[in-house]
């Protein structure tokens, strides 16, 4: 029996491969594209939902201490980095973490932030947070009380 030769068929092998070969490159990119996008939106999402939760938090506070203009209302975190800059995502849960430590000082008055600010730096300066399995170190560097708002300077490290 006689084999016929590949020869012939050599050109269409050539254009089925690339052919193929064009498929599984699209497809990888269509996939890369597809994740990246859908990780901006999700990252997007959670810090939609962070500010939302601290929105509904600062109101119900206006509302509550709305005739006590010397009292603290709002407690805002800001965040540095020592080192190495962590994910966005691990700096908002720690950022939303703190401000369930820190809504006791809400309804505080403003003149007795000396001992408050004792008190605060004693309970969370080098506290650890877990998020993702991975311990976060705060350390508190500057706070601020100005028209009933608390701002706090925070580094975050490992």
């Amino acid at each position: 029996m006689r084999v016929p030769p590949f020869r012939r068929f050599r050109p269409f092998y050539q254009a089925a491969s690339i052919f193929i070969l064009g498929m599984v490159i699209g497809s990888v990119v269509y996939n890369s594209l597809y994740h990246a996008s859908y990780n901006k939106l999700w990252i997007n999402n959670k810090d939609l939902q962070v500010q939302i939760l601290q929105y509904e938090e600062d109101i119900k506070t206006l509302k509550k201490y709305s005739k006590q203009p010397t009292v603290i209302r709002e407690i805002k975190i800001r965040t540095e980095q020592k080192s190495e800059p962590i994910d966005s995502l691990i700096e908002k849960e720690i950022v939303q973490m703190m401000g369930k430590d820190l809504a006791a000082l809400r309804g505080r008055s403003i003149f007795d932030i000396d001992t408050d600010s004792k008190l605060t730096r004693s309970l969370l300066d080098d506290k650890i947070y877990t998020v993702r399995d991975k311990d976060y170190k705060i350390k508190i560097r500057t706070m601020l009380v100005m028209e009933g708002v608390l701002q706090i300077w925070v580094d975050i490290g490992n």
